[in-house]
């Protein structure tokens, strides 16, 4: 089969197609095997993700974090640095994440200062106001400048 209709019938481009024929041709069918995962294996020993896994388990009040419960990328790559000394990136610690089958979640911004019975009332008696309309326009103008013509 040439390259062009490998590369249709497996949906990749051509010149991936024409650089497996190559590999193909120069080394035969064993340099087409897969070589396993890409990317830079894990920097924790599988105690280490055991210990971490019961640390994330444990929750994050354990750790300080007491406003909400989640697991954010952040937090976790702060644990790690507490537990393991060290230093990854949140993205690192997502992939991480991902690999030990959790998912990272952001927590919620809300103000500090946020007084909820202020916006329910607000919402009551304000907000009807302000959702009146306005005035009286003429219906079939989008223009606010020039009236619909009859």
């Amino acid at each position: 089969m040439s390259p062009p209709q490998v590369a249709k019938r497996l949906r990749v481009s051509r010149k991936s197609a024409y650089v497996w024929h190559k590999a193909w041709r120069t080394a035969g069918a064993q340099a087409l095997e897969s070589k396993g995962p890409g990317g830079q294996r894990c920097r924790l020993s599988a105690a280490q993700v055991e210990r971490l896994e019961a640390a994330l388990d444990a929750g994050p009040a354990v750790w300080g974090w007491s406003e909400d419960q989640r697991w954010t990328p952040a937090r976790v790559t702060v644990l790690v640095g507490r537990l393991f000394h060290l230093s990854y990136t949140p993205r690192g610690i997502s992939y991480l994440l991902h690999r030990m089958g959790w998912s990272p979640q952001v927590p919620q911004r809300r103000a500090a200062e946020r007084d909820e019975e202020a916006i329910a009332t607000w919402v009551k008696d304000t907000w009807p106001l302000v959702e009146q309309r306005r005035g009286i326009r003429t219906r079939g103008s989008a223009s606010p400048t020039r009236q619909a013509s009859r």
